[in-house]
């Protein structure tokens, strides 16, 4: 694995959580770290708390994102974390706008950031990292909405991105990283937590002692690092608490 040292890395929803562990992963490699996100306040927390981190306050999924961050730092790793709450209710409660939050987030945010390096925008040898979810390939809880098989489109996405990048000539590498398991300690894993154990008519504790195997957040900033520097083959990977290997 090679080092970060003196390489930029943009991360896309990097105020807190996992987004949070990528960015201080990537600092702790010696990399030009531009964290973003809608919050300045988050952001402004993460400057006080990560020494060196530069911040941009924006949001993912305006067309005009992609331009706007690079503008301020020219990613030679790019990684989308940045994603909404998933829904937590039956589906048959749920609107359309409860269902497809996750599509307009998630997925959007990464359609707009790999259009624009596939249009040009980011220099040959650049990387772009999805960060995905074990939903993708586990489908997920039946009360999460549309957030499972928003995470697989994320999947996709790198796959025909780089299909694509290919075929351009272009020198681009596209890869999604699934973290397998719920992770506590995170917005996102927080809110998944006590919706899927109220749906299962279990407690939080209960519901995360069944788990085995559980990724921390330094976990997927590890592999993030991993991903970015080696030379592992494939579009599509795993990270767990026995630590990252190529999806299935």
């Amino acid at each position: 694995m090679e080092s970060l040292q003196g390489q930029n890395v943009v991360v896309v929803g990097g105020s807190r959580g996992v987004g949070r562990s990528i960015v201080e992963a990537a600092l702790g490699e010696g990399a030009t770290v531009l964290a973003v996100a809608r919050g300045a306040e988050a952001l402004k927390e993460l400057s006080w708390e990560a020494s060196g981190v530069r911040t941009l306050a924006a949001d993912a999924t305006h067309d005009t994102a992609p331009e706007r961050v690079f503008a301020a730092l020219e990613p030679d790793v790019l990684v989308i974390s940045a994603g909404a709450f998933a829904p937590s209710a039956p589906i048959q409660d749920q609107s359309w706008d409860d269902f497809s939050v996750n599509w307009e987030m998630d997925v959007k945010a990464s359609f707009l950031f790999c259009r624009a390096a596939l249009q040009g925008r980011m220099k040959p040898g650049s990387r772009v990292v999805l960060i995905s979810s074990g939903a993708a390939l586990s489908g997920g809880p039946p009360n999460s909405g549309g957030y499972s098989g928003a995470k697989r489109m994320q999947m996709i996405l790198a796959a025909h991105s780089q299909k694509e990048a290919d075929r351009l000539g272009l020198g681009l590498r596209f890869m999604a990283l699934a973290p397998m398991r719920i992770m506590a300690g995170t917005g996102v894993g927080e809110r998944g937590i006590a919706g899927v154990s109220a749906y299962l008519g279990i407690s939080p504790a209960d519901f995360l002692a069944s788990m085995s195997d559980v990724q921390t957040p330094a976990d997927v900033g590890r592999a993030v690092v991993a991903m970015a520097g080696g030379k592992m083959p494939g579009t599509a990977f795993t990270v767990s608490g026995s630590g990252l290997a190529a999806a299935a």
